[in-house]
């Protein structure tokens, strides 16, 4: 495991979890709590490309996305900022060792349960599905809990949680 990241330019805070865990509007409440930036992956890889992620995946595929999304967080060098990535980012190794090179990775653990009410039709939200369009939201968040683990520096649970009371138990967690 990874030492705590204590380099200069290392102070970001990198938020991963599942698709509707809260990590672009967690992310910029953090922000604010610690006084940095906030950066969402998936808003740079939009504006980047000029298309939806949507409209990424049904040209590229998963497999293309993913290499574009690799290349993207990749390139990221930010100081002091909060970077909300995409929860499919822990599909590229390459990608998640140079964002933990750079700050420390929160995992934003939430039940299946939570999950579930929470996102009511993830196939339109431009997630990545590497089994394709009939993986299930079990099957995604089976998939992608064992990778959350072993790329976190720092789990913290947010089940039940409102986004702001969710945000300062990362803040603290970070202490």
């Amino acid at each position: 495991m990874k030492e705590k990241c204590t380099e200069p330019g290392c102070d970001n805070v990198i938020l991963i979890g599942m698709p509707g865990a809260g990590k672009s509007t967690l992310g910029i409440v953090l922000a604010k709590i610690l006084n940095y930036n906030f950066v969402d992956a998936d808003l740079v890889i939009q504006n980047q490309c000029d298309k939806t992620l949507q409209k990424l995946l049904d040209a590229c595929g998963p497999d293309g996305f993913i290499e574009m999304e690799n290349q993207v967080l990749s390139d990221m060098d930010f100081q002091r900022t909060v970077v909300a990535t995409g929860g499919s980012a822990v599909y590229s190794a390459a990608a998640m060792e140079h964002l933990r090179s750079i700050g420390r990775v929160v995992y934003l653990k939430i039940s299946f349960d939570q999950l579930r009410e929470r996102l009511c039709d993830f196939q339109d939200r431009g997630v990545v599905l590497r089994k394709g369009i009939s993986m299930s939201l079990r099957e995604l968040y089976d998939e992608r809990r064992p990778l959350y683990e072993m790329y976190a520096d720092i789990t913290v649970d947010v089940n039940d949680l409102s986004i702001t009371a969710a945000a300062r138990k990362v803040a603290s967690a970070l202490q």
